[in-house]
């Protein structure tokens, strides 16, 4: 963060210094809400959860260097009160932003964000210092968060902003106003709250809305909903897409034997071969909106291309393949799942394993509402249709709809199964493997499926 005064800070965020001998003391390090994370001059957001009061670290944050503690009540050592620890965290990052030289980029979309916003700042970190979403901490004390990790040398700030309803967006770009704005897709993921693609829509246009007159607002050509956004914004609207009139678009797609999307990269300025290291189709719109960021940024087209062909995966648990010495294939792409994701992600697995048997172990999507059970079918389907050897659907009754979905649409009767949590899954996982399988492991981030991924990515196969 830019060092900053103890008394500035509590001016800026209206809250009242206790037991502050020095006002004039500087906050020099990172704003952590995890008091095991303090780094000496940084400031500790106490926040209350559900479980933990983090007022009750207040003590150990400050022997652990902080200089001071964002509170709601005073705790015996250096603090700043302040009536809501969330607001507060908002208006200091709205402040330091302001301070800072820096091109602000915000994204937003159903799927794709956080493996966009990676690639993103892998293209920009190579033309000049630049800051990042860590993760997918893109909500209102993530995304703060994030932008107060900016400094004075940072030049590009990179934020995922994500949204559970209307406003959501409006509010974080209160906070962080974006020069770039981009929106890669509407989806299904968090329908069930939304209401519908129409009002998620409307939800994620918000970014655009926020964008100034000379900024850029660079949106996927190839779904209509985002297309239509164009009319939503003032600023000058970049299209990205595989669609003949988007600005920035790709040619030639195909996929290499491992799955790697390959394809010619056009922008206005030229045209360059892509071959990235990702996994999935799906990636090809991921990179395009990357590279029209960094077009619309400077970077040349051969600098865009070669930057997208060494870009690699920053964020865990996002189609990391693991290659076991044995031979198995381990994809973990258990952070989460919508029926986009799903679907891209058994599409990659088909590419992946062509001539080789294919598995895929696959959870409930959560948030879906009245679409839960059609989605659930549908992917539990489309696994039959591109010839995966088998389906394990793993968990309650959403999972069961995924295995008669399968069932239903091929017959597969033994090649495909529902098991009742993952560690069932790992136990038929270790009894029928055997050497060149591509096992692929997804669902909602709330089935904890990771834990089927680490256990077969440290073992060994001990079937046929």
């Amino acid at each position: 963060m830019i060092a900053l005064s103890l008394a500035e800070i509590a001016s800026i965020v209206g809250g009242q210094p206790y037991d502050i001998p020095d006002g004039d003391r500087q906050v020099t390090g990172s704003v952590v809400i995890d008091s095991r994370k303090v780094e000496p001059g940084g400031l500790f957001a106490a926040f209350v959860g559900e479980k933990v009061d983090g007022h009750d670290y207040a003590e150990r944050a400050i022997d652990a260097g902080a200089a001071a503690v964002l509170a709601t009540r005073p705790v015996g050592v250096p603090a700043i009160v302040v009536d809501d620890v969330e607001t507060a965290l908002g208006a200091l990052a709205r402040a330091v932003v302001s301070r800072l030289g820096t091109t602000l980029v915000a994204l937003t979309g159903s799927a794709g964000k956080t493996s966009t916003k990676d690639l993103i700042a892998q293209l920009l970190q190579r033309k000049a210092p630049t800051v990042w979403t860590p993760g997918s901490l893109n909500n209102e004390i993530g995304l703060p968060i994030t932008a107060l990790t900016a400094t004075e040398e940072t030049r590009h700030l990179v934020l995922e902003m994500g949204a559970r309803g209307i406003g959501h967006i409006r509010y974080l770009t209160g906070l962080t106003p974006p020069k770039i704005g981009v929106v890669l897709n509407v989806g299904s993921a968090h329908i069930g709250e939304f209401g519908g693609r129409e009002q998620i829509a409307e939800a994620k246009g918000e970014l655009v809305e926020a964008l100034p007159e000379d900024g850029t607002a660079v949106l996927n050509a190839d779904d209509p909903l985002v297309r239509a956004m164009a009319s939503r914004t003032k600023a000058p609207v970049l299209f990205f897409g595989e669609a003949e009139d988007a600005d920035v678009r790709a040619e030639n797609v195909r996929l290499t034997d491992q799955g790697q999307p390959s394809f010619t990269l056009r922008t206005p300025s030229g045209c360059s071969d892509v071959t990235l290291r990702l996994y999935g189709e799906h990636h090809v719109s991921n990179a395009l909106a990357a590279a029209a960021v960094a077009h619309r940024l400077g970077m040349s087209t051969d600098e865009i291309a070669v930057a997208l062909s060494e870009a690699g995966n920053l964020s865990r648990w996002r189609m990391e393949v693991t290659e076991r010495p044995d031979g198995v294939t381990v994809v973990n792409d258990a952070y989460n799942a919508n029926p986009e994701s799903m679907r891209a992600a058994l599409r990659a697995l088909a590419a992946m394993g062509k001539g080789r048997r294919t598995w895929a172990v696959l959870g409930q999507m959560a948030e879906l509402g009245d679409e839960a059970l059609v989605e659930h079918d549908a992917v539990g389907r489309l696994a039959v249709r591109l010839n995966v050897s088998k389906l394990v659907a793993v968990g309650g009754r959403e999972a069961s709809w995924l295995q008669l979905g399968a069932y239903n649409e091929g017959s597969w009767g033994e090649e495909s199964v529902h098991v009742s949590d993952a560690q069932a899954a790992v136990d038929l996982l270790r009894s029928e493997l055997r050497p060149g399988d591509v096992v692929l492991v997804k669902a909602s981030r709330s089935v904890g499926l990771e834990k089927v991924a680490f256990a077969l990515v440290e073992g060994e196969v001990s079937g046929r």
